[in-house]
């Protein structure tokens, strides 16, 4: 099993600015919210491709069996937060 914790330093691991919010109910699949620099001008199937590579082996060895992904960049993030 793959702690939320676990999950949130391999993706800061290949964000490393990246704001971080997983959670799990089972330990096999995770909600996954990052907020990244990185993500300004790429297109959503980039962004959510930059978060699975770090996260890649477990999810080929079935360790992370789905993972849902939301990602962000800043502004965007500034603004979604705020519509809350």
């Amino acid at each position: 099993m793959i702690s939320p914790d676990q999950v949130e330093t391999m993706i800061k691991a290949e964000l490393p600015d990246a704001q971080v919010q997983v959670l799990t109910n089972d330990g096999e699949h995770y909600e996954v919210t990052v907020v990244s620099s990185q993500f300004d001008g790429k297109r959503l199937v980039q962004q959510h491709q930059l978060v699975n590579k770090a996260v890649q082996q477990h999810l080929l060895s079935g360790a992370i069996h789905a993972m849902a992904i939301k990602t962000y960049t800043p502004q965007d993030w500034a603004v979604a937060s705020q519509a809350v």
